[in-house]
């Protein structure tokens, strides 16, 4: 689909919808909703008056007006303008492409709600408002179909920011250009958490991860069983033992601007910002079995992953000076006659062993051995994504995934990238204190332990692995899935991540 910003009359823009957004308490409508009014000879203002619609936050409504290009318009409800951020205006145009989705209209016209001069007294930038326009269209007109006879109604072919004046136009431009290319990435990662584990078992994955490489200007590198083992990575193998599909670890590279070529990781003066996702492609809980309830979504344990290739898909649009390494350990967790017990001990990638107490514990496994095989590249900054804890849905609910960190500048960064991406995160702590909780008498460290804390706990075993590096751990179990629908994101994997890493790298880039 089509997403793009035009000039033009929205009065006279041919389209099976146009989209407005009005905020709650107007009373003098100005811009585009006075233009639509004055065509349709006061339709928005009678609705107003007679208080069948107020503009209260994602209300909606549908009129089917003469005298304008378009064949209905959707109003869409933005609330107060004190109110009005990104966030709600990405919520309300989701609606408007879902509504506009459902009704089969086929194409789209809105304009980039908070941008106009209607909306000066929102403080909004029009930048940002036109980008949260774009983005919230795709994401709340997407579905995933794949595996349906019936899709229902046909996706838009077509959505069009209009803008009336020429020099708004013409800055707004990149900021639709770049939501759009954001929401297509969010889209990707989508889909991969959508396929159910199997048809994306590791090797998949990989072709996968090749494909958009291939595509999208990055080196890809996958290591098979021979390779992991000679790196010593028996953290990784211990987890995909029980599986037939055997794990793999998958690496993209991604140069700074201005170079051709990707090889000599070891090259002097290249920074590297190094991205890690858990890709557990389905997840049992191997022989400490999870329960029945709920299993069906374990195909989501790999979203941490998703989010890694989502990036690297929307990596040639951004103007970064330093190099970008993707790393996914990825594989199925079951059980069988191969597979990890408890009370086994595996060693890592860096020579600890690990008393595995709990096989469901297994993310962190494999992100043990990534943030071992990270360390080569010398990284400057070290973000892992993963579908880690139940505690953490427990402790956040899903409207925020948590952060741990000891690193105070990517505290602040990530803070800032979410702030402006929508895409909420909370700080959890990270205390010292927690570690004799993961002492084994058997080994040097247990890979599980108390329930109480068991998020920061997660966090505590990562930590030892990330050694020195300046590291940051996003627990994403809490928003990787969706269990609702919502104007932007509909029921299923959510995509999370994707937004706030392309946000937090184009900020790092301008710093």
């Amino acid at each position: 689909m089509n997403v793009l910003l035009r000039r033009g009359e929205v009065t006279a823009r041919p389209a099976g919808a146009l989209a407005l957004g009005i905020l709650e308490g107007t009373t003098a409508l100005t811009g585009a909703a006075a233009a639509v009014d004055r065509a349709t000879r006061g339709a928005i203002r009678s609705l107003l008056k007679r208080g069948d619609f107020s503009g209260r936050f994602l209300e909606s409504v549908v009129l089917y007006p003469r005298g304008l290009g378009a064949q209905r318009v959707i109003l869409v409800g933005l609330g107060r303008a004190r109110d009005l951020d990104p966030g709600r205006v990405r919520r309300a145009a989701g609606l408007a492409a879902r509504r506009a989705r459902e009704l089969g209209a086929g194409t789209l016209v809105t304009v980039a709600h908070g941008a106009g001069p209607a909306y000066l007294k929102t403080g909004l930038d029009p930048a940002r408002a036109a980008q949260a326009t774009a983005e919230g269209s795709i994401l709340g007109h997407y579905r995933f179909t794949s595996y349906k006879r019936d899709a229902g109604t046909p996706p838009l072919k077509r959505i069009e920011v209009l803008e009336k004046d020429a020099a708004l136009a013409r800055a707004l431009t990149p900021a639709v250009e770049r939501g759009a290319r954001w929401a297509e990435a969010v889209c990707l990662a989508r889909d991969l958490i959508n396929t159910p584990g199997q048809d994306l078992v590791p090797e998949r994955l990989a072709a996968r991860a090749r494909e958009i490489g291939r595509d999208r200007g990055a080196r890809v590198e996958v290591l098979g069983v021979a390779q992991l083992e000679r790196l010593g990575m028996g953290a990784l193998l211990a987890v995909g033992r029980g599986s037939v599909h055997p794990p793999r670890l998958i690496v993209l590279d991604r140069p700074p601007r201005g170079t051709s070529g990707t090889r000599g990781r070891r090259a002097a003066n290249v920074p590297t910002v190094v991205l890690i996702g858990k890709g557990v492609t389905f997840d049992t809980g191997g022989i400490s079995l999870k329960p029945r309830e709920n299993m069906h979504r374990m195909k989501y344990d790999m979203s941490g992953a998703a989010a890694v290739l989502g990036v690297f898909s929307a990596l040639p649009d951004l103007d970064l000076p330093f190099r970008v390494v993707g790393i996914v350990p990825s594989a199925e967790n079951m059980p069988g006659g191969r597979a990890l017990k408890p009370g086994d001990v595996v060693r890592s990638m860096d020579g600890t062993t690990i008393e595995v107490t709990n096989t469901d514990a297994e993310g962190r496994l494999l992100l043990a051995d990534a943030l071992g095989y990270a360390r080569r590249f010398a990284p400057v900054a070290v973000v892992d994504l993963a579908t880690l804890t139940g505690a953490i849905t427990l402790a956040l609910g899903h409207l925020a995934a948590g952060l741990f960190t000891g690193d105070e500048r990517l505290a602040a960064e990530l803070g800032a990238a979410a702030e402006a991406s929508g895409e909420r995160i909370w700080r959890m702590p990270l205390w010292d204190d927690y570690a004799p909780e993961m002492r084994s008498d058997t080994a040097d460290i247990l890979n599980s332990a108390a329930r109480e804390g068991g998020a920061c706990l997660a966090a505590i075993f990562l930590k030892r692995f990330a050694g020195g590096m300046p590291w940051a751990h996003l627990d994403i179990a809490s928003t990787a899935w969706a269990p609702v629908d919502r104007p932007h994101e509909p029921r299923g994997g959510t995509g999370y991540g994707v937004r706030l890493l392309l946000e937090w790298l184009s900020r790092r880039a301008e710093a």
